[in-house]
């Protein structure tokens, strides 16, 4: 089932704004979504590459792609698009995609980045589900994307894994909250995904040669299958078979470890 079947029964595309649209994961959602016809707002902090990819996307698909400049690490910057969401009367798709990791420790963190990171992957998603979901009730129509993380079940950093889950968490939550409302959430949680989220400042220090054996995906591969998946009745969406296996493993090992019995 791809995207246009998905919302076929929806008389017009709207419009779907996309957080941490300049690269990776957010670029390859405005991308696909471009192509279904859909009119972009993408949301980010470098002006430069959203609007590069604006003019790419409006040149290619005819649609309309309006940029805004956005740190979500700074609450001001989020209500700037809550606002911008309150006032778009055809939003049909939020994408939360922006964040970012850390190679360094907690520790060795000022408390201030831990801060910003919990505003970037978990209040302004939450600020900006708000805000979204008024117009989509009243629509009785709307899709809503939180990229979480397959690092939300391995549990591997202090912060962004725990940010990430507790994004899962939320958006398992919200899905209960709107059933029946006509609007769809999922918790997209990819594993290693080929992007420039490991390239930047940063993650200096971080060698893809030292994860070569982890399934790794492209990022047109991950938005392929959530797209897809999108009225699934999983609000918890883990692309890839390998990394569903590994999580599957994991999540047992977790409930034998804090229920002390044997899983069959």
């Amino acid at each position: 089932m791809n995207i246009k079947e998905n919302f076929m029964n929806w008389v017009n595309l709207g419009s779907a704004l996309i957080t941490g649209a300049s690269s990776g994961i957010g670029a390859e959602f405005a991308r696909q979504l471009a192509e279904k016809g859909f009119d972009l707002i993408l949301v980010a902090r470098r002006k430069s590459k959203l609007e590069k990819l604006s003019q790419e996307l409006s040149v290619k698909f005819s649609i309309k792609a309006e940029v805004l400049i956005a740190a979500l690490s700074n609450l001001n910057d989020t209500e700037k698009v809550t606002s911008k969401i309150l006032e778009t009367d055809n939003l049909d798709i939020l994408v939360n995609n922006a964040g970012y990791g850390f190679t360094i420790s907690f520790i060795e963190r000022e408390n201030k980045q831990n801060v910003d990171m919990i505003n970037v992957h978990y209040t302004s998603p939450v600020m900006l589900c708000h805000a979204a979901i008024q117009g989509m009730t009243k629509r009785k129509k709307g899709a809503i994307i939180n990229i979480a993380s397959m690092s939300a079940i391995t549990r591997t950093s202090v912060m962004y894994s725990s940010t990430k889950a507790a994004l899962a968490i939320f958006s398992e939550l919200l899905s209960s909250n709107l059933r029946n409302s006509g609007i769809y959430i999922q918790a997209l949680c990819p594993g290693f995904t080929y992007s420039e989220f490991h390239d930047t400042d940063s993650m200096r220090g971080f060698s893809r040669d030292n994860f070569s054996k982890m399934p790794w995906m492209t990022a047109e591969e991950v938005v392929a299958l959530s797209l897809n998946a999108i009225k699934s009745k999983n609000v918890i969406f883990i692309p890839g078979e390998e990394n569903r296996a590994l999580a599957m493993g994991i999540r047992k090992s977790t409930l034998k470890k804090y229920l002390n019995c044997k899983i069959l």
